[in-house]
């Protein structure tokens, strides 16, 4: 009997109660690759919710002889999250932390939970779990024990294996064991008793029995020697710990029902010590003398990894650090009076290093996240070098002993220029694992063969200076193949023998650790694919104009999966459901599937895509966020301009789309327009547009903006000059209080204000709507109007941030190659960067208030913060910038039908109930038209545009004045 199809599988799963299933083409396309260089089509996923589900799903899959893959955070970077089989994803339902004892110091949680999560819970009694990998924020427990994974703080407090008590796990014929470290006289009982659990245990002991000598000689020689399986834990003298052994076994043995990790304390206080040196092989070399110290982690940066970083609060950081091409960043715990002379002694020993060229004590702990940000940031960071070549995992975390770190460093330096390849080092040096992005070329057969070559190249390196093939991030199929240059023939006999007492059906993710497939098997990239002809209208550049490469920016760090607020805007619509199909990742992986051809077949015209961009706010957070600056707002007016190129569009499409346009009738008429949408037809106008029945339609001005300014006489002396003020069409309609504040702010800092002749627009609603060809007509249209005053060199003020961010941005991408498009882009400011740079000597009013503020999506992909911040502080504002990401709204987004429960959870988040809990006299900034909406529908509040809150201060607008 053959392999039964996808929608066999799915159909039997379905039968099977085993939880949420999806056999579509969509679902298997975002499952087909993890963080690795490997793609695997899946039959289909599977979503369990409890136990039981995960006992019936193997049922279902053993039965029909189907292999099963388990499934993280997807944030793998070997190969092993993705199989072409079934795969089991734990992340979305099988995630609860199931019990916390905080005198015992352990918590059992199920495998899905997040790591982050299990932090928050333990930290409300004073401990935390000592691994803590880089994608602490999305990246699970299960993974973590897949991999063994390590993280930054394990020169201290140790690998995953190390802190993991008990396992509760179910093999593929659906045996049910609880692991941990057994006594000779527990493994005799368990013997006696017989059962599949006696027959397992009995087959393990003798494993261990008859292979003494190569146990405590070959395994174990170090911390970071994770490739292949822990076996060196069943020795005697480490209590035949199964447990610890099972860790590292990337889901080839069974399956993780609940695990039981230790806890820890942490240190009272820490520190951060920066230590410049003079390249990276030098800071390999001065770790050993380092080690004397009793640190928390001893991270390697390498200069072309820094220079890739471009967020604006991050390189600010970076350009104070030691004048050096490589740092490591000593982290020191204690208390505050122990951390000074700690700190000292260490900068102490650095100096005594050879190329050590200095030293900063960073004390402003601001700073020093923003600095550990770079480190985390790093794999996805080191996916694009400085000149956008692509880089890609694969040798991505060998380890050696720390005091041969140097030695290899230059060794495997020397192997990268050999076969003219480039990478950015860094990583764990205080335990001698580095982590490297390579640019390799998969898209030629020779760049794939000159990949096969550097890494078994460099597994003979590795072996040679007595390292693993990985340190922490498993062999998965990128090294398996590889474990033969590192172990002899008597060790992979071993392994074998392992998994086979535990898989004898090899039904656990085959082909991982033990009869591997090919390394340069199944790659996302291959010269083998022709991807589709799919001719864009936007310029993609940065991507040579390649579509298909710009989707595959997206390497799968998952960085995109983070559900807390950390100062991000990405993703707000997985915040909400969780989903993968939500994230920035599930879109970039459908959209790259698209562009295949495989699995997605009808290119533009796809629904799958289509119905996985629907939720996609277009707010550009991710292409701030994201380490690679995956856009999906950008992929998702692209798509959308193909997709409904010559059929009928969704009605919203013609109604907020077309809303500058539609809203100069209306301001002709405001009162009538306005009883219209506030009368007993309001329901029907909104069913007809598309807008949600629930959404209130806003109330258009007595009279615009442009009506008021043209028959004005202008104040002030204009002693500075002129300056265009950017009339958009929200402000200009619904809100013209806000334009007006800006020209009493402008002209008392001495600006002349003019406006652009006519009515001009930016395009925005026709961008994010994907109607590019009227978004290009009219972009063209507003950069001839603004383009002699741009020539002058007057700059043009934006009080819209989604609309300054369109003139800085977009319209250079859809007027590809004008000049004058790019001068107006270098030339648009916000109010706060125009009053802060370009009027220095201006003295703002003094406003002596406190203030909550949210910063709009799309100022936060472009500008930032920075100026307003300073602004505000010039002021005597006490402000609190909210850590809330997106509002919601996001322009059309959350007045579309079907949008509003996403779109108000989104602002239920954080935003919504931040300005409910302020007290009245707390000003709530919000600059954005979309974020005072989402304010004002969702709370008895108003928010302020800052423009507003200066010109109430004025001396002119003061009572008396």
């Amino acid at each position: 009997m053959g392999r039964p199809d996808a929608a066999a599988v799915a159909e039997a799963l379905s039968r099977g109660d085993c939880g949420e299933v999806a056999g579509d083409a969509g679902r298997r396309a975002q499952y087909s690759a993890d963080a690795s260089n490997y793609r695997q089509i899946p039959l289909a996923v599977v979503f369990p919710r409890e136990r039981q589900h995960v006992l019936n799903a193997l049922a279902v899959c053993r039965r029909l002889g189907v292999p099963v893959t388990s499934r993280g955070a997807g944030t793998s970077t070997s190969g092993q999250a993705v199989g072409s089989g079934v795969v089991l994803d734990f992340s979305r339902g099988f995630n609860r932390l199931l019990a916390l004892d905080p005198e015992a110091r352990t918590a059992t949680v199920q495998p899905g939970i997040v790591l982050d999560d299990l932090q928050t819970a333990a930290a409300g009694h004073g401990l935390l779990f000592g691994p803590d990998p880089s994608t602490h924020s999305r990246c699970t427990v299960g993974g973590m024990i897949g991999n063994n994974a390590c993280g930054t703080h394990s020169v201290a407090w140790g690998r995953t294996a190390d802190n993991v008590v008990e396992l509760e796990v179910v093999t593929y014929r659906g045996t049910v064991v609880r692991l941990g470290a057994m006594t000779r006289a527990e493994i005799d009982e368990a013997v006696a008793a017989g059962g599949d659990r006696g027959r397992l245990i009995a087959s393990l002991h003798r494993l261990a029995q008859n292979n003494m000598a190569t146990l405590r000689t070959e395994l174990g020689r170090f911390p970071r020697q994770v490739s292949g399986y822990g076996l060196e834990h069943l020795l005697p003298e480490h209590r035949f710990d199964l447990a610890k052994a099972f860790v590292g076994s990337e889901g080839t043995l069974a399956v993780i029902l609940s695990a039981t990790v230790r806890l820890i304390t942490p240190p009272p206080a820490r520190a951060l010590v920066v230590l410049g040196f003079r390249d990276a092989c030098a800071a390999a070399e001065a770790v050993p003398a380092l080690l004397g110290h009793r640190l928390l982690a001893l991270e390697g940066l390498d200069q072309a990894l820094t220079d890739i970083v471009t967020r604006p609060e991050t390189r600010a950081a970076i350009d104070t650090l030691p004048a050096a091409r490589a740092w490591l960043f000593a982290e020191l715990g204690g208390t505050t009076e122990e951390l000074p002379r700690s700190a000292r002694a260490l900068t102490d020993t650095a100096e005594q290093a050879a190329g050590f060229v200095g030293s900063e004590i960073v004390t402003d702990t601001a700073r020093a996240r923003r600095l550990w940000r770079i480190r985390e940031d790093g794999a996805g960071l080191a996916t694009r070098l400085p000149d956008g070549s692509e880089a890609w995992p694969g040798w991505e975390d060998a380890a050696v002993p720390p005091e041969r770190l140097g030695s290899y460093l230059r060794g495997f330096t020397g192997l990268l220029e050999r076969h003219r390849l480039r990478g950015a080092v860094y990583g764990h040096f205080g335990e001698g694992c580095l982590h490297v992005r390579i640019n390799f070329d998969f898209t030629t057969g020779q760049g794939t063969a000159v990949f096969r070559a550097f890494l078994t190249e460099a597994a003979e390196l590795i072996a040679a200076h007595g390292g693993s093939l990985s340190g922490e991030h498993g062999d998965g199929q990128a090294r398996s193949e590889l474990l033969p240059v590192m172990y002899g023939p008597q060790v992979i006999a071993m392994f074998e023998e392992f998994k086979h007492i535990w898989d004898p059906d090899n039904g656990l993710n085959p082909g991982m650790i033990v009869h591997p497939l090919p390394l340069d098997g199944n790659l996302r990239v291959s010269p083998h694919r022709t991807p589709l002809p799919l001719a864009t209208v936007l310029p993609f550049h940065a991507d040579d104009g390649d579509f298909a490469k710009a989707t595959r920016r997206c390497v799968g760090v998952g960085k995109c999966r983070t559900a807390a607020h950390r100062g991000d805007v990405m993703c707000p619509s997985y915040r909400v459901t969780l989903d993968e199909k939500d994230s920035t990742r599930g879109r970039a992986r459908l959209l790259y599937e698209m562009t295949q051809g495989e699995v997605i077949t009808d290119g533009w015209r796809s629904t799958e895509v289509r119905d996985a961009l629907d939720l996609c706010l277009s707010c550009k957070g991710c292409s701030v966020d994201c380490p690679v600056g995956v856009d999906v707002a950008t992929y998702k007016s692209e798509f959308l301009h193909h997709h409904y190129k010559g059929r009928i569009r969704p009605a919203s499409h013609y109604t907020m789309g077309w809303l500058p346009l539609l809203s100069r009738p209306a301001a002709r008429m405001p009162r009538l327009v306005n009883a219209l949408t506030g009368s007993r037809l309001a329901p029907l106008v909104k069913r007809l547009g598309g807008i949600a029945a629930e959404r209130e339609v806003p109330r258009f001005a007595a009279q615009t903006f442009l009506s008021w300014f043209r028959t004005r006489t202008p104040g002030g002396d204009g002693h500075r000059g002129p300056v265009v003020l950017w009339v958009d069409s929200f402000n200009n309609h619904f809100s013209p209080e806000v334009l007006k504040a800006s020209v009493a702010v402008l002209e008392d800092a001495g600006f002349r204000v003019r406006v652009p002749d006519g009515t001009q627009c930016c395009g925005l609603t026709w961008i994010t709507t994907g109607q590019l060809g009227v978004a290009r007509r009219i972009a063209r249209r507003t950069v001839t109007a603004l383009a002699p005053a741009v020539r002058a060199g007057t700059p043009v003020v934006g009080l819209e941030p989604s609309c300054t961010a369109a003139l800085r941005s977009d319209l250079p991408e859809l007027l590809d190659g004008d000049a004058d498009a790019r001068a107006l882009a270098g030339s648009t400011v916000t109010l706060a960067e125009l009053l802060v740079h370009r009027a220095p000597d201006w003295r703002p009013p003094r406003v002596d208030a406190r203030s909550i503020s949210q910063t709009h999506c799309h100022q936060h992909a472009t500008s930032g913060f920075g100026a307003d911040s300073a602004l505000l502080d010039a002021m005597g504002v006490d402000n609190d910038s909210l850590d809330s990401g997106c509002c919601g709204l996001a322009g059309n987004f959350g007045f579309e039908r079907g949008h509003y429960e996403v779109s108000v959870a989104a602002g239920e988040q954080v935003l919504l109930p931040a300005v409910r809990a302020a007290s009245h006299d707390t000003v709530v900034l919000a600059d954005g038209f979309s974020c005072r909406t989402q304010i004002a529908q969702g709370t008895d509040r108003r928010g302020t545009h800052l423009a507003e809150l200066i010109a109430r201060a004025l001396p002119s607008r003061r009572p008396g004045a």
